[in-house]
C-alpha cells in the first residue's frame, strides 16, 4: 500500500472516529507539522500548543473530512490560520498593553505609592477634622466613611436630603481646594 493509499485509509477511519487512526495520523504528521509552525511562530512552547490545537480541531471536525484530499494540506491551513490568530492577538494586546494591569501587581507592593497614598488619606482626615464645618463634617463622615446614602443621613440628622447633598458638595469643595498640590 502507498503513502497516499494509507493516508486515505486512515483519514476514512478517522472520519469514522477511529482513535487507533488519528493516533497513527498524530504520530505520522506531528513532528513534520511541528517545524512547519515553529518555523512561523519562532517560540517552541507556542508551536507545541498550536500543534496540539491543530490535531484537536482535526478530531472535532472528523465527520467532515475528505480523505481523497491531503490531509498535510488540511493540517497546515488549520496551524496557519491559528498562527494568524495569535499574531492577531498579539498585536491586539500590543495596542492595549498599557491599559492591561498586571498580574498579581497591587499599589501595595510598591512602598512608595503606599506612603505616598498614606500621605494623603493623612491630609484628607486633617482636611476634614480642621476645615470643616461640624455639621458639613459629619455629614461627610457618615457619607464617605461609614457609607450611608444621602437620605439615611438626612433622617439619621434630622435634616432635608437637600441639605445633606448642599453639605456633601461643600465638603468636596474644601477638600478640592485644599489637595489642589495633590491632584
Amino acid at each position: 500500500m502507498s503513502e497516499k493509499e494509507k493516508e486515505k485509509d486512515l483519514l476514512k477511519r478517522v472520519k469514522n472516529s477511529d482513535k487507533k487512526a488519528f493516533r497513527d495520523l498524530f504520530s505520522d504528521y506531528h513532528d513534520t507539522l511541528f517545524r512547519f509552525v515553529i518555523y512561523r511562530v519562532q517560540d517552541s512552547d507556542l508551536a507545541q500548543d498550536i500543534t496540539q490545537e491543530t490535531f484537536l480541531r482535526v478530531w472535532k471536525n472528523r465527520h467532515s473530512l475528505i480523505p481523497k484530499k491531503s490531509f498535510f494540506s488540511l493540517i497546515a491551513r488549520i496551524s496557519t490560520n491559528l498562527c494568524y490568530d495569535h499574531f492577531r492577538h498579539m498585536e491586539v494586546r500590543n495596542r492595549h498593553e498599557d491599559k492591561i494591569p498586571e498580574y498579581g501587581k497591587s499599589h501595595y507592593d510598591d512602598p512608595e505609592s503606599v506612603s505616598q497614598a498614606n500621605m494623603l488619606q493623612e491630609k484628607i482626615q486633617k482636611i476634614v477634622n480642621d476645615k470643616l464645618p461640624e455639621k458639613c463634617r459629619s455629614i461627610f463622615i457618615l457619607s464617605r466613611v461609614e457609607g450611608y446614602s444621602n437620605p439615611e443621613i438626612a433622617e439619621i440628622l434630622s435634616l432635608s436630603i437637600r441639605t445633606v447633598e448642599n453639605q456633601i458638595y461643600r465638603a468636596l469643595k474644601i477638600l478640592k481646594k485644599n489637595l489642589e498640590n495633590y491632584l
